[in-house]
């Protein structure tokens, strides 16, 4: 009877332990952003995701919580190289956007990275995600224009420019692509990414020495100090795109 009821206290004592404290969630979403600002090195933007990963909950959804893990989805899912992660990066970070749509339809957040997130599926599959995807992508990236054309360095009209090049067979136009991108850059003159997709837009489009302007003025350009890590990888790209082309 002893060893019993010991045991049953053993038992109702564990039942009764306090839960382990909750993250706080403002001061989480605090140490991702500055681990993701150091996404330079892998490890810091898994740790960032991770961070997010876990004041993510189901029955309780976070507006700040699932934009973010969208958005450092889709910075990770670029930088990985395994194809089945990159995969999977995207899907998670396109499905949290897609919460984060419904969560606060009106801002542009979860509109544009789960269409971002979608974007890159479509490239890793284009025949069993990207043309079923088009539509969806469009719509996501036209909503985002209507609520804040500004939003992300005004990547939604990068994104529109992307489909118009990698459509073609389909029908899309890299005299499009030109014109979406051109609006981008009357918005966002210090986005380098728009810069370089310009560039390569003008020469699908047959205009080099457009294209030559925009990659010389990449390489000089002063860059937007929270994207240096991108900045370098298309200065690296314009340089070899000049060696390459002119």
């Amino acid at each position: 009877m002893c060893l019993l009821t010991a045991c049953s206290r053993d038992s109702a004592a564990e039942n009764t332990a306090p839960a382990p404290p909750k993250r706080d969630v403002a001061a989480t979403l605090a140490q991702a952003d500055q681990l993701f600002a150091q996404r330079d090195d892998v490890d810091k933007l898994k740790q960032a995701r991770q961070l997010i990963g876990q004041v993510r909950d189901a029955n309780n959804r976070n507006f700040d919580v699932e934009w973010r893990f969208g958005k450092f989805s889709l910075f990770l899912g670029e930088k990985l190289t395994d194809e089945g992660q990159k995969q999977k990066a995207f899907e998670e970070g396109r499905d949290a956007g897609k919460i984060a749509s419904r969560i606060e339809p009106d801002k542009p957040d979860g509109h544009f990275w789960y269409g971002a997130n979608l974007a890159e599926l479509a490239k890793m599959s284009p025949v069993t995600v990207g043309y079923n995807s088009v539509d969806d992508i469009r719509e996501a990236m036209n909503t985002v224009i209507k609520i804040d054309p500004s939003y992300q360095g005004a990547s939604a009209y990068d994104i529109l420019a992307e489909i118009e090049l990698n459509t073609r067979l389909f029908g899309g136009k890299a005299s499009k692509a030109v014109e979406y991108l051109e609006k981008a850059l009357d918005i966002q003159k210090n986005n380098s990414n728009l810069r370089l997709h310009l560039a390569q837009a003008y020469l699908d489009d047959d205009q080099p020495e457009k294209a030559k302007q925009q990659l010389e003025y990449i390489t000089k350009m002063q860059p937007d100090p929270e994207y240096l890590p991108e900045h370098k990888q298309n200065v690296a790209e314009a340089k070899k795109l000049l060696a390459s082309r002119f």
